[in-house]
């Protein structure tokens, strides 16, 4: 079983629900069991801001499948819920966005896939839910607490749980 780190992200629609959802459809098709959930987060929208903020969060699941076979699983989640990467502008607004951050210690660069996610130490975004599951998980060499310390999380509010 492979420990892999799965960041969310979305700014249309009930984006708590869908993540609620998205998260049950990936753990059912990688046939996946869910280690842990951070709880979701208000950030400012990154990359291109002339867009409503976004609410992020970021699970850790264990599953069998290889990393190619689980960005598919992920990539039909996003499509069910909206998202057409083809036809999204680049950093716009979404119903959902799934990236996979960490597949175990796997290190690799595809055109479809580089792993672990070459802009993860840039994005407060992420690094805020992730360090609330995975504080001491090494990633490219850097503890996640160790990388949040090294970027501004302004803007950024963790939510109440929805219950």
């Amino acid at each position: 079983m492979a420990s892999v780190l799965i960041a969310l992200g979305g700014n249309v629609g009930d984006v708590r629900a869908t993540f609620r959802k998205a998260i049950a459809h990936i753990c059912g098709m990688a046939q996946a069991a869910m280690i842990a959930r951070s709880s979701d987060y208000t950030t400012p929208p990154w990359g291109d801001e002339d867009q409503d903020p976004f609410i992020n969060a970021c699970v850790e699941i264990e599953t069998d499948l290889d990393p190619h076979a689980l960005l598919f699983v992920m990539q039909k989640v996003e499509q069910k819920f909206g998202r057409t990467r083809d036809k999204d502008r680049r950093w716009g607004p979404r119903t959902l966005d799934l990236d996979m951050i960490a597949y175990d210690n796997v290190s690799f660069r595809k055109p479809d896939l580089t792993l672990p996610h070459p802009r993860l130490f840039e994005r407060a975004f992420v690094l805020v839910p992730l360090a609330e599951i995975a504080p001491d998980r090494v990633i490219s060499g850097i503890r996640v607490r160790d990388g949040l310390a090294g970027v501004s999380s302004s803007g950024i509010e963790r939510l109440a749980d929805t219950g």
